[in-house]
């Protein structure tokens, strides 16, 4: 299991190195774990762990551009100060543009279940599914019981 690990931590090594601003220290601690919480879960053979982690990390770099493409448009309703501020066409404009980066997000899922289904057993597939939910619940909660 600690070669599984090392394995994990190489592959991830390159992703986790490119901190530029401080809160990417928290993502990185975040994008650690994740790791970490993975690599128990899914209890990956040394083979299987060769062929997982790199297209991981190449799911995990472009799903971070495509989000950061999205904020640096300001697309999210949640940057918007008021909506009764926008004109008519503003606000279609905002919906439709919403509707395009998740169609986006969508077919990145897609793209990448393909790769994997193409590579793994499809239990593998499945560990890694559940993990990712049970991941973002066990995230939840862990910073949730930190707050005051």
């Amino acid at each position: 299991m600690k070669n599984l690990t090392i394995i994990a931590f190489l592959f991830a090594f390159p992703f986790l190195a490119m901190a530029q601003k401080p809160d990417d220290k928290k993502r990185e601690e975040i994008e650690s774990y994740k790791i970490t919480y993975l690599t128990q879960k899914l209890e990956l053979s040394a083979e299987e762990a060769k062929i997982f982690w790199p297209i991981y990390n190449d799911y995990q770099k472009e799903q971070s551009q495509l989000r950061k493409e999205r904020g640096q448009k300001m697309i999210s309703f949640r940057k918007m100060p008021e909506i009764d501020e926008l004109s008519d066409s503003e606000v279609q404009t905002l919906i439709v543009n919403d509707f395009s980066f998740k169609q986006r997000e969508l077919n990145l899922d897609k793209k990448y279940y393909a790769k994997l289904k193409a590579s793994l057993p499809i239990k593998v597939i499945g560990k890694y599914y559940r993990a990712q939910e049970t991941f973002k619940r066990e995230l939840l909660s862990r910073y949730r019981n930190k707050r005051p």
